[in-house]
C-alpha cells in the first residue's frame, strides 16, 4: 500500500508508468527472510493503482536463460558471465527460471485491468512460442525488444512471424541511452534483409559469438513498433 500511494503521488508529478526490475522473484526478501515472488499478493495494491490510473507497468523478471544454466564452456554466455559473475543465478540457491516465468504469467493473468509490458521480449526471447501463448492469453500484455536483437535475429523466420502477428503489441527499445550507431544496428535488423551481421557494437558481440539476420518488416509494422504502440499506451496524442 505504501508503494501504491507513492506511485500515485509520482503520477501527479508527471510519471507515465511504473518500472519493476528483476529482483522480485529472484532476490527480494521480506522481513521474515522469505523470497518475495513476482505474483505476491501483497503487491496487489500497486497493480490495482496502475490499472486505476491507466498507467503501464514495465516489468523485467529473471534474465537470459543461459544465466540460470551451469557455468561451463558449453554455456553460450560463457564470456559474458565470466566478465559479470554476479549475473549468474544457478538453481539452487536461486529459483529456477521456469518458476519465475510462471509467476509472471500468474501476475499478468490475475490482473487483467493492468497493462504489463514484458521487457526484453516478455523476458523470454529464447522461446517466442511461450511469449506468443501469453500474448494470446492476456490482451493486457505487451513486450519490448530491448537488448534482445541477438536472440531475435538468430531465429529470423520465427521472429518475423512474431513481429507481424503481434505488431500492435510490440514496442521498440534498446536498454541503453541514445546512441546513433546502436540505432543503426536496430534499424538494420528491423528494416532490412541483410544477413549475418553483428547485433551490437562489440566484436565479438558481448552476449554470445553469433550473428543475426534482418527481419525486413513492412512499414505498417515498423510504424507501430517504433512509435504508435508506445503513444497509445502512454496516451500521447501529439
Amino acid at each position: 500500500e505504501w508503494a501504491a500511494k507513492r506511485f500515485r503521488e509520482q503520477v501527479k508529478w508527471g510519471a507515465d508508468g511504473l518500472k519493476i526490475w528483476k529482483p522480485f522473484g529472484l532476490s527480494v526478501r521480506d522481513e521474515h527472510g522469505r523470497l518475495v515472488p513476482v505474483d505476491d499478493e501483497r503487491l496487489t495494491p500497486l497493480w490495482e493503482t496502475a490499472a486505476e490510473l491507466r498507467k503501464p507497468v514495465m516489468i523485467h523478471v529473471a534474465d537470459p536463460v543461459a544465466f540460470f544454466d551451469p557455468l561451463t564452456p558449453q554455456n553460450e554466455r560463457w564470456e559474458e558471465l565470466h566478465a559479470h559473475p554476479d549475473w549468474q543465478f544457478p538453481s539452487p540457491p536461486y529459483p529456477a527460471f521456469r518458476d519465475i516465468m510462471a509467476q509472471l504469467e500468474n501476475l499478468v493473468t490475475r490482473h487483467p485491468g493492468a497493462t504489463f509490458i514484458g521487457a526484453h521480449v516478455g523476458c523470454y526471447a529464447e522461446n517466442l512460442g511461450w511469449v506468443s501463448r501469453l500474448l494470446d492469453k492476456c490482451p493486457n500484455f505487451y513486450v519490448d525488444i530491448s537488448a534482445r536483437l541477438g536472440e531475435l535475429g538468430r531465429q529470423p523466420y520465427t521472429a518475423r512471424r512474431f513481429c507481424l502477428k503481434y505488431a500492435d503489441r510490440i514496442l521498440f527499445g534498446t536498454d541503453a541511452g541514445p546512441s546513433l550507431p546502436a540505432y543503426h544496428i536496430a534499424y538494420r535488423f528491423l528494416e532490412t534483409d541483410d544477413e549475418y551481421f553483428n547485433y551490437d557494437l562489440s566484436d565479438p558481440p558481448t552476449q554470445g559469438r553469433w550473428r543475426i539476420y534482418g527481419l525486413f518488416l513492412p512499414d505498417e509494422a515498423l510504424e507501430k513498433i517504433y512509435s504508435l504502440n508506445a503513444r497509445r499506451l502512454l496516451g500521447i496524442n501529439r
